[in-house]
């Protein structure tokens, strides 16, 4: 049994009630401190550089991040090269890892999230979740929401508004609510 994360990032569900609960509640608070300075920031080197200390390794200066930008935990998420995250973007990474590959685009207002609580009543009242992966050059498109446990395909588009449940293949687009599958084989477009 390893800590509260590190239980939280292989998919156990940790009650709200657990002993070391408060350990989230404080690693929320420190990362809310770091993102009120981000969302009041500028300049997009200090911007990433805050960010940082937030994210599992430094962003690399070739991607790009707007502010506002919210993020409840960081240490869950990795970005690679070329990414760009429009404004007013979600990331909740506490329950499970959010992996954004190469050449990534993020439109404005989307959601991600690894979290999410059991459906039966009695245990509802803890966090559970599953890992998100953005493949290398997906684009998920305004107000998209993906939620836990998802892989969007390499080269996918995700349309505007869907909310995508399940897995994406490569070189698919998919829209509406849930998403489903629009157009197949973008690379020969």
């Amino acid at each position: 049994m390893g800590n509260i994360f590190d239980r939280l990032r292989t998919g156990e569900s940790v009650s709200f009630f657990d002993p070391d609960y408060p350990l989230i509640q404080e690693a929320c608070a420190r990362t809310r401190a770091v993102m009120h300075l981000v969302n009041n920031e500028h300049d997009t080197h200090t911007i990433l550089t805050l960010l940082s200390k937030l994210f599992r390794q430094p962003i690399p200066t070739t991607s790009v991040i707007l502010p506002p930008f919210h993020l409840n935990y960081g240490n869950n998420t990795t970005l690679h090269e070329h990414v760009f995250i429009n404004y007013d973007c979600s990331i909740l990474d506490l329950c499970g890892e959010v992996t954004i590959e190469e050449g990534v685009m993020i439109a404005p207002r989307v959601s991600i999230t690894t979290e999410g609580h059991p459906i039966n009543p009695t245990h509802r009242l803890s966090l559970e979740g599953k890992p998100v992966t953005l493949r290398k050059n997906a684009w998920i498109g305004l107000g998209a929401i993906i939620l836990p446990g998802v892989t969007i395909g390499e080269n996918s588009v995700v349309a505007s508004g869907a909310v995508v449940t399940v897995d994406v293949p490569k070189n698919t687009l998919v829209g509406g609510v849930p998403a489903r599958i629009l157009k197949n084989d973008l690379e020969h477009q």
